[in-house]
């Protein structure tokens, strides 16, 4: 179960992280909206380098939990 909530968590990182980034490059280098975001939330394009920081950590949070040894049951 641990490892399945690590990929799932890491997966949602990578896509909020991406998001994020997109929407921060798109707003500061060519003044326009890509990726879905922005119809979800209309931020400044420096609060999207905070979204960038939310989606690395459920990666690094999803690595993590997924490769922690599990506890073994005793018999």
């Amino acid at each position: 179960m641990r490892t399945t909530i690590g990929y799932t968590a890491e997966s949602i990182g990578y896509v909020v992280g991406a998001q994020g980034l997109v929407s921060f490059a798109s707003q500061t280098f060519f003044g326009t909206e890509w990726g879905w975001l922005h119809n979800v939330v209309d931020l400044p394009s420096t609060a999207y380098l905070g979204i960038v920081a939310v989606g690395l950590a459920l990666i690094v949070g999803g690595v993590k939990m997924r490769k922690t040894p599990q506890p073994q049951k005793a018999a």
